[in-house]
């Protein structure tokens, strides 16, 4: 345990640097004097600073549960914001002859708020929208009005698809179809002379260049979807032979959704310029070049080109990507294109944070060594003893290999009935005892041995928390993308337990046990001791990307609720917008369920049980109400 002295000299400066905070914040979260997580939404105004405790005291007041998805609209117009402003810099210091486009691809998120502040906010930049669906296109059209913005369509595309994406070039869209297969030309062919519209058409190449990270497969040779060159001469010979090449006007490439690396970033850039002006050389008029998604998240703040960061600034980006298409041109002589990119993680990752509390807590920890073991002793257990009595931090490692001996020996004497179970409880309560002195001792050494580097995490608390991983953070479990996770108050005071989480799913998967570290990975995450009568409160940050997209059902945990918050330049905040997360019932009608049927049916079997005599009709009243109430209720743990 931590000294009281030494809690009192913690400071919130200290909190900041334990989490990263101001690494990974992007300068949008901070840690307040009173020792809160503060959101700063306007990154050239620092006064502005709301604590995150006080909007999680007002959901509660407002009869919201934990967890909360809170989306902070301010986060994301300043997202959308920074990506035109940054882009139109670097092209007026090159003097670059053309302009930037954005498109958000709407499968980073599909929420109908997310779209809505997109188009809303980003439509002074006439920032556009990516389709890969037939469903997202129908989102699309309903939600863009901005006819200088683009509408990227991707994907497979069906004759419906097809014809929707014809009527509204007719309308005044500036929709692309990009051919992902060559397969596809002739069906957009087709439609378009049977409706007599002209398509814009796109290519999409697959490139040699790859990058690094969880998404390599999205470029190379071997990537799912594009063309390769010589497809794409064939699509240009079929569109010369239909007279329509002059429908071909962009050139899209993805080489992956988080690119920490920006010498990958340069690579396809100057690969697919090299496409671009080949293209103008066979007669297509062209005019945009669509190098797909990648700007990267730094989720754990190291600015380094690990899988989980990115070793470049947003400038650095936005310079580079412009200096290498307009050097690239320029040496043929080709005119330079609208520059389009489909950065989505980077526009919504910041966005939004999920909350939520903590429940109980499981320790590791073994009760004190006894002054004298029991007559009765076996001599494996009084060897384990006195290993435990004779450690030090010089033979710490020695001492720990013993008894690790010691107790699968003991363990295979009770499996054969030779040790009774109270002297396998004694001998485990010596070994964790021995365990968790280890760890003190490893703390005195300036070099942990390489064996005993995950000791800390075998003794870590087990904090449950009231989410599940599979519904909120599903990458966490799926490709153990890391993300920001750390208490939203009590910072100036001392995390003085290490601890992994674990959610309310009862699965072993459903644990996070993988934190950000400016070195890696951590694999425990720093926190409070739980105060009796007060709730304890966690936020996973940068969650705005794909999570709510990919979330399951598992255990029939179904969405928290959600909560935007919009801030005010003078620090005042409206909750501008709630959804109320699933109810029990929701949950199962997803799954095929009949509420009310379920309702019969349980009714009919509480009927049976009063016609048997086991409950009287008064208490079936009782019973039937509290089905009831479950059925409204949260899926989620509720005080």
């Amino acid at each position: 345990m931590v000294k009281k002295d030494a809690l009192e000299r913690w400071t919130v400066e200290q909190s900041a640097e334990v989490y990263g905070i101001r690494n990974w914040g992007a300068g949008y979260f901070d840690v307040s004097r009173e020792g809160h997580v503060v959101i700063t939404p306007f990154l050239d105004n620092k006064k502005v600073r709301v604590s995150i405790p006080k909007i999680i005291k007002g959901l509660r007041e407002r009869g919201l549960d934990m967890p909360v998805l809170l989306r902070v609209e301010n986060i994301l117009d300043s997202q959308i914001s920074l990506l035109h402003h940054s882009f139109r810099a670097a092209m007026d210091k090159v003097g670059y002859k053309n302009v930037f486009r954005g498109v958000y691809p709407i499968k980073v998120n599909q929420q109908e708020q997310v779209i809505e502040e997109i188009t809303r906010h980003g439509g002074k930049y006439h920032h556009g929208l990516e389709a890969g669906s037939k469903a997202e296109l129908i989102a699309a059209l309903a939600m863009l009005r901005d006819p200088e913005a683009c509408l990227i369509c991707n994907g497979y595309k069906d004759e419906e698809f097809i014809d929707l994406g014809l009527f509204a070039r007719k309308m005044g869209y500036n929709i692309f179809f990009v051919l992902e297969m060559p397969s596809e030309l002739e069906l957009i062919l087709e439609r378009a002379k049977a409706l007599g519209i002209e398509p814009l058409l796109g290519a999409r190449m697959k490139l040699a260049a790859k990058a690094g990270g969880h998404w390599t497969e999205s470029g190379g040779d071997r990537s799912i979807f594009g063309l390769d060159t010589a497809q794409l001469v064939q699509v240009v010979d079929k569109l010369k032979s239909e007279n329509m090449l002059s429908c071909l006007r962009l050139l899209h490439y993805h080489l992956g959704s988080q690119i920490p690396n920006i010498r990958d970033i340069r690579t396809a850039v100057l690969e697919a310029c090299r496409v671009y002006c080949g293209l103008v050389d066979e007669g297509a008029p062209m005019g945009y070049l669509d190098l797909g998604g990648g700007l990267a998240v730094d989720y754990d703040g190291s600015h380094t080109n690990y899988v989980n960061s990115r070793n470049y600034t947003l400038d650095e980006y936005c310079a580079d990507v412009v200096e290498a298409v307009m050097e690239s041109l320029d040496e043929k002589g080709v005119e330079h294109p609208v520059i389009i990119t489909e950065s989505g993680r980077a526009l919504v990752a910041y966005y939004s944070v999920l909350l939520f509390n903590i429940l109980d807590t499981s320790r590791f920890e073994a009760a004190p060594l006894p002054k004298k073991l029991p007559e009765d002793t076996p001599t494996l257990i009084e060897n384990l003893y006195i290993a435990a009595k004779s450690m030090s931090v010089r033979n710490v490692q020695e001492s720990l290999n013993d008894a690790v001996y010691y107790r699968d020996e003991i363990r295979g004497l009770f499996r054969h009935g030779h040790v009774t179970l109270r002297q396998r409880a004694l001998a485990e309560n010596v070994f964790w005892h021995m365990v968790n002195q280890a760890a003190v001792l490893l703390r005195q050494l300036k070099q942990v041995p390489p064996e005993l580097e995950d000791l800390e995490e075998a003794i870590a608390d087990i904090y449950y928390a009231n989410m599940s991983v599979f519904q909120s953070v599903p990458d966490s479990w799926a490709i153990g993308q890391v993300f920001p996770i750390m208490p939203v108050h009590r910072l100036d005071e001392m995390p003085s337990r290490r601890a992994i989480l674990a959610d309310i799913t009862c699965d072993c998967d459903g644990k996070i046990d993988r934190f950000i570290d400016p070195h890696g990975v951590a694999k425990v995450l720093p926190v409070h001791d739980l105060k009796d009568n007060e709730e304890y409160f966690l936020g996973a940050f940068l969650v705005g990307a794909y999570q709510e997209t990919l979330g399951d059902l598992h255990n029939l945990l179904g969405d928290t609720n959600v909560v935007s918050l919009r801030i005010r330049e003078d620090g005042s905040y409206d909750f501008v917008r709630e959804v109320e997360g699933d109810t029990v019932a929701d949950v199962l009608a997803y799954v095929e369920y009949n509420p009310k049927k379920l309702h019969t049916k349980f009714r009919e079997t509480a009927e049976k049980a009063v016609r048997e005599g086991r409950i009287t009709a008064r208490e079936r009243r009782e019973i039937m109400r509290a089905f009831e109430d479950g059925m409204r209720g949260y899926t989620y743990f509720e005080r």
